[in-house]
């Protein structure tokens, strides 16, 4: 049966046409669906308020200290905009011996350091720039580096080798590099140690650790009182040889070499134990097959153990090199930055001008030392990246 559709009158004029029916959400589902879509924003809230709080904030108003003069005043203080003239304070004014250094002039060992060490410099620049292809930002990266490294060398020419006197940021570079290069070494050398199949290697896995469980502080009192040939554990020793009155960390090469083994012996552990988780999980293959072909335990760990496990160590020693800079605890309290300001690491160069209530001079070493921090963290990662492209 054939169905008819209704006929729809068009309406007369003069009638009311009736608006069409929108239904209007309840206000308990518009919330609802409201805060679903601002769910991520919401959650995120607290984090980023946080970090304002206590990074952001801190940050830019330390980075207006740097710039200013902090004055205190009765019932207050003063600030009072002095652009860079506290940076110049640490390069040529009055605070240049202590950062920088005594410079002196240039001997013929510091020449020799100086050239040797320059030509070195712009041999690898040269060899990196003809890797790849030769563009403005790569050529622009790279030089900055290489002047970053040259200015570097001279300075340590003119305060190391001829005869000079370091400050607290030759001497931030002698912790870190030094430092770090000494625990890698030595956490390197455990760890092989211990992943090979020897008695009572569980036993000593945990007793390397415990030096990293303990705080800075304490490290540091501990070589404060080994250090003391009057009252110290080895004063019957130092006794008997007629060192009874001699400390080693009044001499400002040995306070550094003392800071460097505490240090040395704090974080030895931290290397040790995450470079054994690579040497454990590094793949056997490899290694079986070497030994089928002959290869010797020394080919076996530099040809396949080491580039195994290359990854894992580069980004220890790149955490490590940030870490390194913040030194802080050892110094203060192995040496009271002394004698003179021969330990003093920039951290506590900052520490010491805060302590004077020179909050302007303390925030320009602090931003000077992100700087630093910045540049070096830069150029290594820069480094890995192409010696990774070059592998592939």
């Amino acid at each position: 049966m054939r169905q008819t559709r209704p006929s729809v009158l068009p309406p007369r004029t003069g009638d009311a046409v009736a608006a069409p029916t929108r239904r209007i959400p309840l206000s308990r589902e518009r919330v609802v669906s409201w805060a679903d879509q601002q769910a991520g924003a919401v959650l995120v809230l607290p984090a980023v308020l946080v970090i304002l709080v206590l990074s952001i904030f801190p940050l830019l108003f330390s980075l207006y200290l740097s710039l200013s003069r902090f004055q205190p005043v009765s019932g207050g203080f003063e600030i009072h905009f002095r652009g860079l003239a506290n940076y110049r304070k640490l390069f040529v004014g009055s605070e240049q011996q202590h950062f920088l250094g005594q410079l002196a002039r240039l001997d013929t060992a510091g020449w020799l350091f100086f050239l040797a060490t320059g030509a070195l410099t712009v041999f690898l620049l040269g060899r990196a720039l003809r890797s790849g292809p030769l563009t403005f930002p790569r050529l622009l990266g790279h030089g900055t580096v290489a002047l970053g490294l040259l200015l570097a060398l001279w300075l340590i020419s003119r305060t190391v080798v001829s005869g000079g006197r370091p400050g607290t940021l030759v001497v931030t570079w002698v912790y870190v590099f030094g430092g770090v290069a000494l625990q890698f070494l030595v956490g390197l050398l455990l760890a092989a140690l211990c992943a090979q199949q020897l008695p009572g290697r569980r036993f000593f896995r945990v007793v390397f650790l415990l030096p990293m469980m303990i705080t800075p502080v304490g490290v540091a009192y501990t070589f404060r009182m080994l250090t003391d040939t009057g009252k110290g554990p080895f004063a019957p020793i130092a006794n008997w040889l007629g060192y009874a009155n001699v400390s080693w960390v009044n001499d400002p090469w040995g306070a550094r070499i003392a800071v460097m083994i505490g240090d040395l012996w704090q974080w030895t552990p931290f290397m040790f134990i995450v470079l054994l988780a690579a040497l454990e999980s590094q793949s056997p293959e490899p290694i079986e097959a070497a030994i089928v072909d002959g290869a010797n335990r020394w080919q076996i760990f530099w040809h396949i153990t080491l580039p195994q496990i290359a990854p894992v160590a580069s980004t220890v020693i790149l955490i490590r090199l940030i870490e390194a800079f913040k030194i802080f605890d050892m110094p203060n309290v192995l040496t009271g930055g002394g004698p003179g300001t021969a330990t003093e690491s920039l951290t506590l160069h900052a520490y010491v001008l805060w302590r004077s209530l020179d909050y302007g001079t303390s925030a320009a070493v602090a931003y000077t030392l992100l700087f630093v921090v910045t540049f070096v963290g830069i150029a290594y990662v820069r480094l890995l990246h192409r010696r990774v492209s070059e592998a592939l």
